[in-house]
C-alpha cells in the first residue's frame, strides 16, 4: 500500500449553505435522470435533506440556511450556485432557464452576510456543479454545462490555477457526478481525489492519471447511484447508502464513512454535494 494511504486523516471543520427542498419537484427534464412521470415526495425529500444537513452538524460543521423559494424546484441544490474561495464569492449562470433565478437569490444572501468580493460570471457558469477545489488548484468541469470560457473567468476571478476536464457522459453531466474531492492539499500534503474515468475523454483520464497518482478510482455501480457525489471533510466521508463498493475502497485508505439516504433527490438528479455549498474563508 502507497505511504500516502497510510496517513493519518484529518478532519478540517468546514461552513456549509443549504437549501431546504420546500418546493422540491421534477417538472421538467434537464438531466437524464429527471422523469416527471415518476412521482416525487417533498416530504421524503425534505426528511432526506435534514438528516443530511444533521449529519454534517454532528461532525461539528457549521450549516447556514438559504430560504426555498416557490418557482423553483432544484433550488435545494445550493452547490450549482456559487463558488467560494479565500472568501471570494464567483456567482453563477444556468444554462437551463428553468434555473436561471437561482443565481440572484444565492447573490442576495452573500450580500446580506457580509460579502463584498462578489462577481456574477458572463459565461455558462454551474458553480460548485463543474467546480472542485483540491487546495491548490479548481478542477473545472465542462461538456454539457459549464462553458469552457468560464474556466479562464472562474481563474481570474478567484485567482486560483484551474485545470479544465472535459466530460463525455451525458449521465454525468455535471463534474460533482463524477468527481471528488476526499483530502485538499496542503503545505506539506497532497490532494486526493475520487472519480469515475469513464465519465472523461482520454484527455483528461490521462490529466488527472498524471495529477493523482494515487486517486481512488470508482466503477459504474458506485456512480450510478451518485457515490462521487459525495462530501469530504478530510476525514469523514458522506456517500450515498448504495455507494458500498466505493465505501470499501475508502474505508482501505482511512476514510470514516457515512451513509445517506438521497434516493429522493437524485430523481431530479441530485445527491450529498449537489445539495451542499462550501464556504471556504
Amino acid at each position: 500500500m502507497p505511504e500516502l494511504e497510510q496517513q493519518p486523516r484529518v478532519p478540517m471543520t468546514r461552513r456549509y449553505l443549504m437549501c431546504p427542498p420546500r418546493y422540491f419537484a421534477v417538472d421538467y427534464v434537464i438531466n437524464p435522470w429527471m422523469d416527471p412521470s415518476v412521482p416525487v415526495s417533498v416530504d421524503t425529500a425534505t426528511a432526506q435533506w435534514t438528516e443530511l444537513r444533521d449529519t454534517y452538524r454532528r461532525l461539528g460543521h457549521t450549516v447556514e440556511e438559504i430560504e426555498a423559494q416557490p418557482g423553483l424546484p432544484d433550488m435545494v441544490f445550493a452547490a450549482n450556485s456559487g463558488t467560494v474561495v479565500d472568501g471570494r464569492v464567483l456567482g453563477s449562470r444556468f444554462r437551463a432557464p428553468q434555473r436561471t433565478a437561482e443565481a440572484e437569490h444565492f447573490r442576495r444572501w452573500f450580500v446580506e452576510h457580509g460579502y463584498r468580493d462578489i462577481t456574477m460570471p458572463e459565461k455558462i457558469n454551474e458553480a460548485e456543479g463543474d467546480f472542485a477545489w483540491t487546495g491548490k488548484v479548481l478542477l473545472a468541469g465542462t461538456g454539457f454545462r459549464t462553458d469552457p470560457a468560464a474556466h479562464a473567468e472562474a481563474q481570474e476571478v478567484l485567482g486560483v490555477p484551474v485545470v479544465s476536464l472535459r466530460l463525455i457522459d451525458p449521465s454525468y453531466y455535471h463534474l460533482d457526478t463524477a468527481l471528488f474531492v476526499l483530502a485538499e492539499a496542503t503545505d506539506t500534503t497532497s490532494a486526493q481525489i475520487a472519480y469515475y474515468a469513464d465519465a472523461f475523454s482520454a484527455g483528461s483520464r490521462k490529466v488527472l492519471e498524471r495529477m493523482f497518482p494515487d486517486a481512488v478510482i470508482a466503477d459504474r455501480a458506485d456512480a450510478e447511484c451518485f457515490g462521487l457525489n459525495g462530501v469530504s471533510d478530510g476525514r469523514n466521508v458522506v456517500l450515498p447508502v448504495e455507494a458500498t463498493g466505493l465505501a470499501a475502497r475508502l474505508t482501505e485508505r482511512g476514510y470514516e464513512v457515512l451513509f445517506v439516504d438521497i434516493s429522493e433527490l437524485r430523481k431530479a438528479g441530485g445527491g450529498p454535494k449537489c445539495c451542499t455549498l462550501e464556504i471556504r474563508k
